[in-house]
């Protein structure tokens, strides 16, 4: 099993033995802020998101669960290339572990699967994911409006490109 291990962190393939930790995250209104969905209701929708990352084929994308002190505390990977995803437990915000997570994890994307370029969609209200991503050299390259429905409000995009190099 693939395993990228970091100063704090482990990064691993996700298990459905991941789901008590990933619907902690996915129900939370806090962590599910600005992501592309409401927070889920109820555990069935994080089963189903869960068993769309374990079931992620080889080429398609590569997301990875985000350990610390043996806790799944978030997500961080590609569930489709080339498009970066992450999403982490609030309890853990503040303590630079997504970028711990997310340098290894764009290393690998150009390294390994040779990717020219990693792309990044990000609502303009998320300043925290705006300003990691220029630390990790992410330029923005357009903005759209309406680009997510999520429950009844319209969010829009803010749209990042890392080259290779």
């Amino acid at each position: 099993m693939l395993e990228i291990e970091t100063e704090r962190l482990l990064l691993r393939r996700a298990t459905m033995d991941d789901l008590a930790a990933f619907h902690a995250i996915l129900s939370n209104p806090q962590a599910t802020v600005f992501w592309s969905t409401p927070p889920h209701s109820d555990i069935e929708q994080s089963r189903e998101w869960l068993q769309s990352m374990v079931d992620i084929l080889p080429g398609e994308g590569e997301d990875f669960v985000v350990e610390h002190q043996g806790s799944a505390i978030g997500k961080v990977g590609f569930f489709r290339f080339p498009e970066i995803g992450f999403i982490f437990h609030p309890r853990t915000w503040g303590f630079g572990f997504a970028e711990e997570a997310l340098r290894p994890v764009l290393k690998r994307a150009f390294q390994v699967h040779g990717l020219e370029a990693v792309e990044a969609d990000v609502d303009p209200k998320n300043a925290a994911s705006l300003r990691l991503l220029a630390k990790l050299g992410f330029i923005e390259i357009g903005r759209r409006e309406r680009t997510w429905l999520i429950g009844d409000q319209w969010c829009d995009s803010v749209d990042l490109r890392l080259l290779r190099g």
